[in-house]
Parts: C-alpha cells; structure tokens; sequence
C-alpha cells in the first residue's frame, strides 16, 4: 500500500510478525528468546552460606588448626585436661576473635575494597581501553607510512645491492 493504512486495516506483515522489539507472534517470541541465557542481576542472587569459599581462594592459606600450631611430640605430654582446655580455649579464641573481627572491620573493608574495584573497573572501561584503541588506530596510520617509506627507499638499495652482489662466487679450498 502506497497510501499508508485505512482506519481497521492491518499490515500483515506487521501483524503476523510483531515489532521487532515486542514481537506479537509466539513463535517468533519463544524463537528469539529460546537460544539466550536469561541475565540475572549479581545483586540479588542468592548466598551460599554453606560453602563461602566456592573458587577455593583461600584453600592453602589459612587454614590453620590447633594441631597445625600445637603439637607435643611424644613423652613431653601434658596433663590430658590442660590439652583439651588448650584446644578449647584456642579453637573458641579463634573462632569468636575471627567473628568479631569481621563484625567490627569486615563491613568497611567490603566498602573500601567495592569503591576500589569499581574505580578500577572505571578506570579500565572508560580510560584504559580507550586509549589502547586509540593507540592501535594511530599505530595503524604510522605503521602505513613506515611501509611506504621501507618499500620506497630500501627495497630498491637492497636489490640493487643484491644485483651487485649475485656476480661474486666465493669457493673454498683446502690447502695441505
């Protein structure tokens, strides 16, 4: 239709098919949508409160237990209730001075170490990268004309002197 539509009328093309941003056709629909991952957001996925360290960061690192600080070789034991109060006394320790530690600084480190790595993702997407193109651009233009003037200037000196130098044998001989 040259005219453009009448009022009722559809274009079916339109109809059948749907905007390309909201398509109306299911098919269409479930077609475009079936081969991409559904993003979630990383704000709001859940927490695993069971395994806290799932790449492992820290799996060679801190572990430490009574038995990797304390250990009393054989026939230099103590009494059997000084050792279970040690253990006791350095498991808890450990345990509530880690917990009141993260309490009380593991908050503002998260904020510090969050603002750092954004500035740093900042810095990478919108300065770095940026520049690095630009220089590949620029580069580009130079490594042109760094050519040009390599296959002007020293490709003619070069086969000249090879034109020169093609005439010259060289034979060896052993002398007794």
């Amino acid at each position: 239709m040259t005219g453009g539509l009448k009022d009722g009328e559809t274009d079916e093309f339109i109809r059948k098919q749907g905007n390309i941003y909201k398509p109306n056709n299911k098919e269409m629909d479930n077609d475009s949508m079936s081969g991409m991952k559904t993003m979630q957001d990383v704000h709001t996925k859940e927490i695993d409160l069971v395994n806290r360290d799932p790449k492992y960061l820290n799996d060679d690192v801190v572990k430490v237990e009574f038995e990797d600080v304390i250990a009393e070789p054989p026939g230099t034991y103590s009494f059997d209730g000084v050792w279970k109060a040690s253990f006791t006394t350095f498991t808890v320790t450990k345990y509530w001075c880690y917990r009141l530690l993260t309490a009380l600084v593991g908050i503002p480190l998260a904020l510090v170490w969050g603002i750092f790595f954004a500035i740093l993702s900042f810095i990478h997407i919108w300065a770095v990268v940026p520049c690095i193109k630009s220089y590949l651009i620029e580069i580009h233009c130079v490594s042109r004309v760094y050519s040009i003037c390599i296959h002007t200037f020293c490709d003619p000196l070069f086969e000249a002197m090879g034109k020169c130098f093609s005439s010259v044998r060289i034979s060896t001989t052993k002398g007794v």
